[in-house]
């Protein structure tokens, strides 16, 4: 009988042990198991605290980067003319300000919608168009955008959120035809524009009137090139005007005019000819010892100034700005004393007085 309920007694606490066993077992596997009744009979429950989560930090999501993109004409960012400009404007802005600023170049008319649609497609706060052959495209992808910013130079587009900027060429231009007028020993001078549109010819009427103003002598011969991104036709055409005795030859030509500067620099071994410069100071570009003056338009202004606008939440969306002498956005550059006597200086001020006052009226348009 004894050995008999110590074997039952053994038998009992194997069964103890090997349910003990199974249960510590499946706790260490992890398994998510809740324990039996029997054991929780014979095990006091444990009550456990409950955790305190601490408070969430609050964080603000960083403000969204501004972008703002621009499109060059055919003549490239590199034209050493109004595309450079407009890039040099837009890149100072973008490092003064933190702005991310991008460009893409169009090699031909087919660009621009694509080069447009790529800055809209990534929603940029501002897209700009530089040059008036960008016209069209600007409307098109501004009308299929609607609640997108876009900006044009040397063009007006009709829409509701496109900003339009022209200059006065024709009153820059006036006071370098002053400077021409007054300084050619031949009383010959060359015009060479790029494609006759009427940004273009607001150059040459406005330098053929400065001509006249002060040299009714003076012939200005004009010749077109019919492009933007060619200088070999550029250095052509001067060559031309400079063997028919031209001693001065003003280009508005966007690249094309850079062509004008080459043959300068090769006729200086033998005859000494002047380039005025278009659109930039270009004495700084192509050297002094060439460029007798230039006729700058600050494009690089416009383009930062209505870029802080959007970025300052102030864009004017079917404005057209207009940028003349009076609103500095045309003129000639400091650099000019270089080798304009101070006396055609002096006459070139009283021209630029009688313009802001009214009294002269610069022709836009060639007779």
């Amino acid at each position: 009988m004894k050995k008999m309920l110590s074997l039952s007694l053994m038998l009992v606490l194997m069964f103890a042990v090997v349910l003990s066993a199974c249960g510590k077992t499946k706790e260490e596997n992890g398994a998510s198991i809740a324990p039996s009744t029997a054991a929780a009979t014979d095990a006091p429950a444990v009550t456990e605290a409950p955790v305190t989560s601490a408070a969430p930090v609050a964080t603000e999501a960083p403000a969204a980067k501004f972008k703002v993109g621009m499109v060059t004409d055919i003549g490239g960012v590199n034209d050493n003319s109004f595309n450079q400009s407009a890039w040099e404007g837009l890149q100072q802005y973008g490092t003064e300000s933190g702005t991310e600023v991008k460009y893409l170049q169009s090699k031909g008319d087919a660009d621009y919608l694509t080069n447009l649609n790529t800055f809209a497609k990534d929603n940029y706060n501002l897209t700009w168009g530089i040059g008036f052959l960008m016209g069209d495209a600007i409307k098109a992808v501004a009308d299929q955008n609607p609640k997108l910013n876009f900006a044009i130079i040397d063009n007006v587009v009709e829409a509701p959120n496109v900003e339009s900027v022209t200059f006065s060429e024709n009153e820059g231009a006036y006071l370098v035809g002053v400077i021409a007028g007054l300084t050619t020993e031949t009383n010959k001078i060359g015009f060479v524009g790029g494609i006759k549109i009427p940004v273009i010819t607001r150059f040459e009427a406005g330098f053929v009137a400065g001509v006249a103003a002060v040299n009714p002598d003076a012939k200005v011969s004009v010749n077109y090139t019919g492009a933007f991104d060619k200088p070999d036709l550029g250095k052509a055409a001067a060559k031309t005007l400079y063997d028919a005795g031209a001693d001065i030859v003003f280009p508005a030509a966007g690249s094309t005019g850079n062509g004008v500067f080459n043959e300068a620099k090769d006729r200086l071994k033998k005859k000494k000819v002047w380039v005025i410069g278009v659109d930039k100071d270009q004495s700084l570009t192509f050297g002094d010892d060439i460029t007798l003056t230039s006729m700058v338009k600050r494009v690089d202004k416009a383009v930062a100034l209505i870029s802080k606008n959007v970025v300052e939440g102030k864009f004017q969306g079917g404005k057209v700005t207009v940028l003349g002498l009076k609103e500095d956005g045309v003129g000639i550059p400091a650099t000019s004393s270089k080798n304009v006597s101070a006396d055609i200086l002096a006459k070139v001020e009283e021209f630029k007085a009688k313009i802001i006052s009214g009294e002269i009226k610069v022709p836009s348009e060639v007779k």
